[in-house]
């Protein structure tokens, strides 16, 4: 892999056309994102791209700007591949802000499961120029004949390591030996797994890689707290949490039945609320989506299937009502807020019996999650080497009893 240049200021300096340049100027894009000033430099020459940033960095402008600046001066299309329904539909509406200014129609059309089918193969016949999609609904279309990957001059694996996680491996492969060789690759996630290393390995020709924050890194303008409590005692404190925060909040839960649940209570509290999950049609989850993004709804209760798929500025709080499965998506979870600059606060709810998996979060942020003053438990403060653990010779010697890592009390 090739290093990266230096960023620069401002998007005169990234290699962009001037009718590229035109056409952020009318959106009010002024200084690009990390994730953007390093990765559109590489990427308008046509070289492979891995891109690893946080989540709410900007990867969506920085892979989309070279796509449009390319098809609107040559023949051929693009591919874009994301997890879920929400990120395809949020990359169109991005992609779709910027592609009227830029000389000529580049039509894109978005292939996701829980639409119609058939409203997609009228799409398909208009000839869209950008494709987007999620893999199983591709594999639908390739295998019924609706479409053809000939034509496909650049590849986008955006949340690339979601989609391993997902189960979409087979379909990837498949994919991408659907397209032609011959063709620019960009792989864009927040995360860097060692699957998708293998994936680089044999789909990407010397790719750069582009790193502006190392991976499992959370976002820095997140303060992030930790609740200790029991199950019943998480609800009195979400109650507690909805009552002194007074902007828009979202609720992660671990399953869609809890979420539910979730969101019944919060009904019953005062609130209204909303809820999306994969029980959930793909109508009823954009009505959702779109009454938090309006206001109607001030508290969204989502499932993991929206970690990455929610797109809002301005979200005040982040409550993980229940810890993630995965310690990765704490990361993706907590990201939906201090976004575009702004700062945003998270808070964690978590048993006493998840000490564990508390742990496993903070070894991957780097840092002792600070404890909350609703917390049932305060369980004692780890050394530093809790956090960067390195490799030592064992000082514990037979017979001898072992510190226990926690020490709880009630307060």
């Amino acid at each position: 892999m090739e290093s990266t240049p230096t960023p620069l200021n401002g998007f005169a300096g990234l290699g962009l056309s001037p009718v590229i340049m035109t056409a952020l100027e009318k959106q009010n894009f002024v200084t690009p994102t990390p994730i953007q000033a390093q990765a559109i430099p590489i990427a308008v020459t046509g070289k492979d791209v891995i891109g690893i940033a946080q989540t709410g960095t900007g990867k969506t402008l920085a892979f989309s700007l070279p796509i449009l600046q390319r098809l609107s001066a040559e023949q051929g299309n693009a591919l874009i591949l994301l997890p879920t329904r929400e990120l395809a539909l949020q990359v169109q509406e991005n992609i779709r802000k910027i592609s009227p200014f830029v000389g000529q129609p580049l039509r894109s059309c978005v292939l996701i499961g829980g639409a119609s089918i058939y409203g997609q193969i009228q799409e398909l016949r208009r000839h869209p120029r950008i494709i987007i999609a999620t893999p199983g609904r591709l594999i639908d279309h390739l295998t019924q004949g609706n479409i053809k990957l000939d034509q496909v001059k650049v590849l986008v694996l955006d949340e690339a390591d979601r989609m391993l996680d997902m189960g979409f491996a087979p379909q990837l492969r498949r994919i991408m030996e659907t397209v032609p060789k011959e063709r620019q690759t960009l792989f864009f996630s927040a995360t860097m797994p060692s699957e998708i290393l293998s994936l680089v390995n044999t789909y990407l020709n010397n790719p750069a890689r582009v790193e502006v924050a190392p991976a499992g890194t959370s976002a820095e303008l997140v303060e992030q707290e930790l609740c200790y409590a029991s199950q019943m005692g998480k609800l009195t404190i979400l109650e507690t949490l909805l009552a002194e925060y007074k902007g828009t909040i979202l609720v992660f839960s671990r399953t869609k039945h809890g979420a539910t649940k979730i969101m019944r209570k919060v009904e019953a509290m005062g609130h209204k609320a909303a809820e999306i999950h994969s029980n959930k049609s793909l109508s009823q989850r954009r009505q959702a989506l779109d009454g938090f993004k309006s206001g109607r709804y001030r508290v969204l209760i989502a499932t993991d299937i929206a970690a990455r798929g929610i797109d809002v500025t301005g979200i005040e709080l982040v409550i993980n009502f229940d810890l993630p499965d995965a310690p990765e998506d704490y990361i993706h979870r907590i990201g939906r807020t201090g976004r575009a600059g702004r700062e945003g606060k998270a808070i964690s709810l978590a048993t006493p019996d998840q000490q564990n998996d508390v742990r496993r979060i903070e070894r991957l942020v780097g840092k002792p999650l600070k404890i909350s003053h609703l917390s049932e438990l305060r369980p004692a403060q780890p050394s530093r080497d809790a956090y960067h653990p390195k490799p030592t010779h064992s000082s514990h010697r037979p017979g001898q009893k072992r510190r226990p890592h926690f020490r709880s009390f009630n307060v």
